[in-house]
């Protein structure tokens, strides 16, 4: 398997586990929130069944969808369904970054544009819970 396609492999393992997390999210959030929280987990599912389709299509392993995930801390009121939301989005990004370096063309355009969509919505996510700051200097990269 090519790095490239690993790379994009991890990436579809993180859409997984965000499309898992929106769950608890969205059902501590409400109105306008609650309605970004769905859209956020609508955007990850096309990523994903994006990645499905094009993983298979080139021949490479699709590794399979789990049963559930460890959230990082319980999801028990708005404020930790935001931060748990922030943490989504920068994990996530954080495994498009890494498909960047070894990946050429398309894919890595792909792979710029979810790290931009997940870097903006993770400022979102802060400005909502009050974050500060509400950018990080470099978005995908472990502080």
């Amino acid at each position: 398997m090519s790095e490239s396609t690993e790379a994009l492999a991890d990436a579809l393992t993180a859409e997984y586990a965000a499309i898992w997390a929106y769950g608890p999210v969205g059902v501590r959030l409400s109105g306008a929130e609650r309605k970004a929280a769905a859209e956020a987990e609508a955007a990850h599912r096309a990523r994903r069944d994006a990645l499905v389709v094009q993983l298979s299509t080139d021949g490479g392993s699709v590794p399979p969808d789990r049963p559930g995930y460890a959230l990082p801390f319980p999801v028990t009121d708005r404020a930790s369904a935001l931060r748990l939301a922030v943490q989504v989005e920068e994990r996530t990004a954080a495994f498009w970054r890494a498909a960047l370096p070894v990946s050429t063309g398309a894919d890595r355009d792909r792979a710029l544009a979810a790290l931009v969509e997940y870097a903006v919505r993770a400022t979102r996510w802060r400005r909502s819970a009050g974050i500060v700051p509400l950018t990080v200097p470099f978005p995908g990269r472990p502080s």
